[in-house]
Order: C-alpha cells, then structure tokens, then sequence
C-alpha cells in the first residue's frame, strides 16, 4: 500500500486504469476509467454505460493497472467481460466502493461523478517504470476513437489524431502496441 491512502499505487493528475465491475450477468465487464487523483480519488463515467449501471447497483468494482495496450484497448472500446475481477495483465489492483457524489449534462450526455474508497489492494509485480511513447499513443487514440460519434466533438479532427497517434505507435511502440491498433482498427468504424 502507498501509506494511509489504501490505493497501492501513486496517484497524480489523471491516471488511466480499467475497472471491473460485476453485471447482472454475473460476469465482470471491464472498461477504462481515468481516475482523478485527489482526497477522495474520483472517476466520471459518460452516458449509461455498463460501468455506471453496475456501480450504482453493486456499489464497487476492481480498479487494475495494466500496461497491457491491448487488453487497454479492449477495455476502452468494446464490450469486454470476464469470469474473475483482475486481469492477468494487472501490475496491481484495488477493490473500491463507489459512491455517486455529483452529475452534470454535457448535451444528451449525463456525466457522473463518483468518489473511490479502497476496501482492499494487490501488487502482483512490481516494475521498474519505462516511457514507452507507442503506449501513450494507444490511450491518447482510444480517446479520440471513443468520441468519433459524439456530438460536439469534430469527427476529421478525431480521424487526425487517430492517423498521428497510430504513426506514433508504429515508430515508438513495441509488438503489443501496434497488435493494439490493429485491434482498434477492427473496434472502430473509421478510416484514416
């Protein structure tokens, strides 16, 4: 654990992870979830996504670190469930408890806020961290992928960074960034 705080991690800024959260098909969807460092730690889900259903219905899920860029992507943009809570990708979990704390619109879009309180944690390995741009470039591209069709956002502009970040992760990137993108290019209706 990182001190009193329950999370097992260091938390600065926006760290992206992905969260597991039980669904009433007794299976654990897993979805990306940027988590907004702070005292409480929370998370936004946009729109009625798995992730704020079973949240609000079972009150918690496993939020996991992983540098795994595909099963990142996975989480991201497709509908991904599994039989047990932390992935085999994960450096490190954290099982939290969820509370709605606030809400706003953004057009049609219900943007919920939610404080993160840690009951329990794991490390399954501990790493020394590396930079590896190619997998910066995967998130910075689910991003931009998630909101190809939301209005508000500039379709072509998205389109762009999709074209730059993927250049990016072929140039910067190692085997499981570009199996990244080649996996966003099957989950995504776009050309670029």
């Amino acid at each position: 654990m990182t001190g009193d705080t329950g999370w097992p991690v260091e938390l600065s800024g926006v760290v992206e992870s992905v969260v597991a959260t039980l669904g009433p098909n007794d299976r654990w969807n897993v979805a990306a979830l940027g988590l907004h460092a702070g005292d409480p730690v929370t998370a936004r889900t946009y729109g009625r996504t798995r992730t704020r259903r079973n949240f609000r219905e079972r009150g918690g899920g496993v939020v996991q670190f992983t540098r795994d860029p595909v099963a990142f992507v996975d989480a991201a943009l497709s509908v991904y469930e599994v039989d047990e809570p932390v992935l085999d990708g994960a450096d490190a979990w954290v099982e939290v408890e969820a509370e709605r704390v606030g809400s706003e619109r953004e057009g049609d879009t219900e943007i919920v806020t939610w404080e993160l309180r840690p009951v329990d944690s794991g490390v399954e390995r501990r790493v020394v961290p590396t930079t590896n741009r190619g997998f910066y470039a995967v998130v910075e591209a689910t991003v931009a992928a998630s909101r190809l069709d939301v209005p508000g956002y500039d379709r072509e502009v998205l389109v762009d960074r999709l074209a730059y970040f993927e250049s990016v992760a072929e140039t910067a990137g190692g085997e499981r960034e570009r199996a990244a993108f080649d996996r966003i290019d099957e989950l995504v209706d776009a050309e670029w």
